[in-house]
């Protein structure tokens, strides 16, 4: 039904493509968010469809048949060429050729795709109704929905009450365990290994830790320790920092600090690239995702071709204007954090007239919809406020003071958040201590304060202290 090779994208004739609806996605069997990026694919793969943007996918408990695995539930936004009835045969024969069978109605399935709404019209036959006869009465209907397009009305119909669908979302009664959203970390390497997932919205999330393996000579911490290490070396570390509580290795070959000489994309990839495929042999590491510290698309692809599951750009795709688009071919996880200008300019462009955490907010949005309009899906975006970069040491901390209030910008709800505040200056300068290595009480300060805000990741240099430090916060913070 459809061809092997799902990375190449089909030419899409926009002048057929006039319509525009909803559809909405889920999933409670085997790998769940590839099944749904893998159902993405294959509407899209003969050009009838065009996939416009995604929700975040939200883990729920299964509602009507309870003795089933949890969901994953997620709505898209797509333009298409199809009627009514022809979207639904097409996606019924997606479903088919992805093998789904239904045992009992509302059971357990790989994929379920259901067509939400479609432009304003509305349908009404033995096969299909649209709007979605219980998408009102569904929250992982609804708030999915919501994300794309909160203040949409439901076509005016006969017994369809009115409001939006926002108005109708916060009529619903609260659940005792909230959905919440899943980001997974793993990228599309591995379907064997334990899947490492972000669930931002549960109060009881243990917060991730991403450790920092700079391959420089020159970042402002630790530069040169890794820096041409033999492998012996290189192994003890890694599995030093996987044993104390690592679940993201965060490898760079190019410092961002302030000054910082630019390398070649060629010198950067042979300092990752054997890196990563050292963390990729070792057992130990399977379940364990890898970073890779770069603003450049070449060496993004090559790192994730190599192994790696994240892409952590500084500059949100700002430095290489080809950056999202590559992402979003690979399928893997992105971090976008905020910066202005370059390591060498970003000291002069800390001013925010408006308040920094709100600019800081509006631009990371205007980030965030680059990389949908790119093909990026929302659930494979995690967000950083970018501490120390263009901000000066009164920007960092209303940023860590007011993380909670960055979390809910209207646009950005729902998202994953990474905070780096390890060993970094302004820490420095608050507490006294120079030498960037000896900055572990304020360091350790400054990560539960990103705990207490909301932070789903610390990026941080001593795995085993802050992993205690996040530990002792999550307990404090995360009940």
């Amino acid at each position: 039904m459809t061809p092997k090779d799902l990375s190449v994208k089909p030419a899409h004739t926009s002048a057929r493509m006039k319509h525009r609806a909803f559809i909405a996605l889920g999933s409670n069997l085997g790998d769940r968010v590839a099944m749904i990026e893998q159902a993405c694919r294959w509407m899209e793969h003969d050009g009838q469809i065009k996939v416009l943007r995604t929700s975040s996918l939200w883990e729920t408990k299964a509602m009507y048949v309870l003795d089933q695995d949890k969901f994953v539930n997620g709505a898209c936004e797509i333009e298409t060429s199809l009627s009514p009835m022809d979207l639904l045969d097409k996606l019924q024969s997606v479903e088919k050729g992805m093998g789904r069978v239904k045992l009992i109605d509302k059971g357990p399935r790989n994929i379920d795709l259901d067509i939400l709404l479609y432009d304003d019209e509305t349908v009404l036959n033995e096969r299909l109704q649209i709007p979605h006869k219980l998408m009102l009465e569904r929250e992982f209907v609804l708030r999915p929905l919501c994300e794309l397009i909160p203040d949409k009305s439901l076509p005016r119909q006969r017994g369809m009450p009115t409001g939006t669908l926002q108005d109708h979302l916060v009529t619903l009664p609260s659940l005792p365990d909230p959905i919440s959203p899943l980001t997974p970390l793993l990228g599309p390497r591995s379907l064997t290994a334990t899947l490492p997932t972000i669930t931002s919205h549960h109060s009881s999330r243990d917060t991730k830790i991403m450790s920092i393996l700079n391959i420089t000579p020159d970042s402002f911490s630790d530069g040169g320790q890794l820096f041409n290490a033999h492998k012996d070396a290189l192994t003890q570390t890694i599995r030093t920092h996987i044993a104390a509580g690592a679940t993201i290795l965060d490898l760079g070959g190019q410092s961002t600090r302030p000054g910082a000489v630019q390398i070649s994309a060629k010198e950067e990839l042979s300092r990752v690239v054997p890196v990563i495929q050292l963390v990729r042999s070792l057992p130990e590491a399977s379940n364990v995702a890898i970073s890779v510290d770069t603003y450049r698309a070449g060496v993004a692809a090559e790192a994730v071709r190599a192994g790696a599951d994240i892409v952590n750009d500084v500059s949100a795709g700002l430095m290489d204007d080809a950056m999202l688009d590559t992402v979003a071919g690979l399928g893997c996880t992105i971090c976008l954090m905020h910066m202005r200008g370059t390591s060498e300019t970003m000291n002069q462009l800390a001013s925010y007239p408006d308040g920094v955490v709100e600019t800081v907010g509006r631009e990371l949005l205007q980030r965030v919809q680059a990389a949908e309009s790119a093909g990026i899906r929302r659930w494979r975006i995690i967000l950083d406020p970018g501490i120390g970069f263009a901000k000066t040491q009164d920007h960092n901390l209303e940023l860590l003071r007011r993380l909670g209030d960055l979390r809910a910008f209207p646009g950005l709800q729902g998202l994953p958040w990474l905070v780096g505040t390890s060993r970094k200056a302004f820490v420095g300068r608050i507490t006294g201590v120079k030498e960037a290595k000896e900055r572990t009480w304020g360091t350790a300060a400054a990560v539960t304060a990103a705990i207490q805000g909301g932070a789903d990741i610390i990026r941080v240099h001593d795995v085993e202290k802050m992993g205690q430090v996040a530990k002792m916060a999550d307990a404090l913070w995360r009940v």
